[in-house]
């Protein structure tokens, strides 16, 4: 049976997002007039000229100033050996179809300079750009090359709950989720006193969906340590969430993490697969997107090319924490945050740290202060830090933090007490360690950075369909 695709490639049928227009008429007859239409697909970077006689079914929607820049057409035809030099080969038109029509004074996009921050506002619109195209075809191949290194590798795939009673990462930092507040789009006023309460006049969460306060998870770690002492080796993949009053180029209240768990693990099998893990989507992406590449590293980024093949090649640096912070306060840099021993790493520490102090290779920073890290990790003997690690890259600073776990019940337990968590939220946790308990390891990577750091992006929302953040939740 012959399928769609196949139908469409045999003849030449062309369905195309945008259109650009020139046309070349020569004065001696009217029959010999043309247009020479850029049509692009959504497959790649580069359009293909479609060569449109004033003889071709459907030339007078074109005459009727119908088909403008941002309309879809149909179009179908030959493809011939191109008369100009820009491109190898142009489809010559037998037929054209309008499909969907476009105002151009209106149309939002038009063929010129737009700032990125212009193209959030039209969000919806803002993928028929060269760059977001090229996004997002790049941020596809490295969700698919994740898969593919961790199922090479034996990995299985967990999907953890978006809806958690716990926080991972004890932070506080939460998006509640409640059926206690009346939801209707069409009337957004809530009284308060809808909201059910008890006795004493706070919120009786009792009456809540879940019977208990739940929220929007922020990591899908602790999910994903329950299969790995069950099958070994899993990894997690899916959208996370942050009520982070942040604005910066680095942070999104709902973002997408990769966090594989490896039983029967420590650090140094934890930074193995990291750095292995990281070397692999690169190498993947660099072979499989080369004509994206190359548009990013003309338009985006100078020689990115190069620095992505590096991370390849090259071998990644180790250093501790303690080493990082010395090489820090050694350097002819005047930092917008002091450094000191138990401070945690900014960005700007830890770009300057794989940028310049290691002159763009990877740097891998462990064994950091317990103090300002996450209860879970496990405490070194020194009793002041945890075996911890942190993977950095330039233009972006970490791009993966991971660590081996606590596995020891008592050493758990006193941590979270420490730490002034409910112990009760964490009872299945637990139970991990008195019911045979084992050395596991693993990391979590934002996969939004990842893609920054892959195409040269600066701001996350640009690499992101419909970015969240602070005042705004559009689209």
């Amino acid at each position: 049976m012959q399928s769609r695709f196949d139908k469409l490639r045999r003849t030449h049928l062309i369905m195309c997002l945008l259109v650009q227009m020139c046309s070349s008429e020569l004065p001696f007859s009217r029959c010999f007039s043309f247009i020479n239409m850029q049509v692009n697909d959504g497959s790649a970077v580069s359009n293909i000229q479609a060569v449109v006689g004033s003889d071709v079914e459907g030339y007078d929607k074109i005459e009727a100033g119908l088909v403008n820049t941002g309309a879809s057409v149909a179009i179908e035809g030959v493809l011939v050996e191109s008369q100009g030099s820009k491109q190898k080969v142009e489809l010559k038109a037998t037929k054209l179809t309008l499909v969907g029509g476009t105002d151009p004074a209106s149309f939002p996009i038009q063929k010129k300079k737009l700032s990125r921050e212009y193209l959030r506002s039209v969000a919806h619109l803002r993928p028929r750009t060269n760059t977001f195209g090229a996004v997002a075809r790049v941020r596809t191949a490295l969700a698919f090359a994740t898969h593919q290194f961790f199922r090479e590798h034996g990995f299985v795939w967990v999907a953890s709950p978006i809806i958690t009673a716990s926080d991972c990462e004890g932070a506080g930092e939460q998006f509640c989720v409640t059926t206690l507040i009346p939801s209707s789009h069409e009337d957004p006023k809530t009284p308060l006193s809808k909201v059910p309460t008890t006795k004493d006049g706070l919120i009786d969460w009792s009456q809540d969906f879940f019977g208990k306060p739940a929220f929007l998870t922020v990591s899908g770690q602790l999910n994903g340590e329950t299969y790995a002492t069950a099958l070994c080796d899993v990894y997690t993949f899916g959208p996370t969430f942050r009520a982070e009053n942040s604005n910066t180029t680095r942070h999104l209240a709902e973002f997408w993490m990769i966090e594989p768990e490896l039983a029967f693990a420590d650090l140094k099998d934890d930074m193995a697969c990291a750095t292995a893990y990281l070397q692999y989507v690169v190498k993947y992406v660099l072979e499989n997107c080369k004509e994206d590449m190359e548009f990013f590293d003309k338009w985006v980024e100078k020689d990115i090319v190069t620095r992505l093949t590096n991370v390849v090649e090259k071998p990644f640096v180790h250093v501790t924490y303690t080493e990082a912070v010395e090489l820090l306060q050694k350097a002819k840099k005047k930092f917008e945050f002091p450094v000191k021993w138990g401070a945690d790493l900014q960005s700007e520490h830890e770009r300057y740290l794989t940028e310049v102090a290691f002159s763009g290779n990877p740097v891998i920073v462990t064994d950091y202060p317990k103090e300002i890290k996450a209860f879970y990790m496990r405490q070194n003997e020194d009793g002041k830090t945890v075996a911890a690690m942190d993977l950095l890259v330039p233009r972006v600073g970490e791009l993966i933090g991971g660590s081996q776990r606590e596995e020891r019940l008592e050493v758990l337990e006193r941590r979270i007490e420490e730490l002034g968590l409910n112990k009760e939220s964490y009872w299945w946790y637990l139970d991990l360690r008195r019911y045979g308990s084992v050395p596991h390891a693993g990391f979590g990577l934002g996969f939004e950075r990842l893609v920054q750091f892959a195409t040269g992006i600066e701001n996350i929302r640009d690499v992101i369909p419909f970015p969240r953040t602070p005042n705004s939740a559009e689209f």
